[in-house]
């Protein structure tokens, strides 16, 4: 049975469901492990939601409605998303993973939805967890479209929730945009080449008990199996 890494976050328990739910073990980790030490250990690293990214990482001033995640978590997070990178280890990043992801490669962020993007869709829908809050179109050759392939409306989108004021605004090197909003909000991101390395803008895991989203960890958990072998 493949490991699956889990990044330390407030809200542990539905990746966890959702990991061990697609045939993974699960090590939670904390800001006292290595990264270095932990891609040597596991079979996959999947990076949860929290906190905004210090936008001085991408050199940004900070907007009026930052609100900075736990004291070292951007630290750990970037070294250990870079540290699974490099090792080909299988990644899965969600909603703030995928800023982290973006960032580590040279990316940047819109720091606030509502006063950047103009027509923007509502994204923070933060009760009910699992309400849905708008669609994304998914490139058709992209791994997430293949892994949702069929569970798409009309062939083409996914519906999701969403949780989130910032999102990528320029693309880091490696990384190839393949989700948008219908707003043109970046909701989903890869890295071509890499043995596994998906990032997606909401929030999959609050899904488990009812599996829309299974798809996408059990090819997150295959691609760990495969690299274990």
């Amino acid at each position: 049975m493949p490991t699956i890494a889990i990044a330390p976050c407030r809200q542990m328990a539905d990746y966890v469901e959702s990991i061990r739910r697609a045939g993974a073990a699960v090590a939670e980790l904390t800001h006292a492990d290595t990264p270095e030490d932990v891609v040597r250990r596991v079979d996959g690293v999947l990076l949860t939601g929290g906190g905004d990214i210090d936008p001085a990482l991408y050199g940004a001033e900070p907007h009026p409605s930052f609100e900075a995640a736990e004291p070292g978590r951007d630290a750990f997070d970037i070294a250990l998303v870079k540290a699974a990178v490099a090792a080909n280890l299988p990644v899965l990043a969600i909603c703030r993973g995928m800023q982290v992801l973006n960032v580590a490669f040279g990316g940047d962020l819109v720091q606030d939805i509502p006063t950047e993007v103009n027509g923007a869709l509502h994204h923070d829908v933060r009760e009910p967890r699992f309400a849905i809050a708008h669609e994304v179109w998914l490139s058709p050759t992209s791994t997430l479209f293949t892994l949702m392939k069929d569970d798409l409306e009309d062939g083409e989108s996914c519906p999701v929730n969403s949780r989130h004021h910032q999102a990528v605004r320029h693309v880091g090197a490696g990384l190839e945009v393949v989700g948008t909003a219908p707003d043109g909000v970046i909701e989903a991101v890869e890295r071509p080449g890499a043995r596994f390395c998906l990032a997606v803008q909401w929030h999959p895991e609050n899904f488990w008990r009812t599996g829309e989203f299974r798809p996408l960890f059990e090819g997150f958990v295959e691609a760990a199996r495969a690299a274990r072998a």
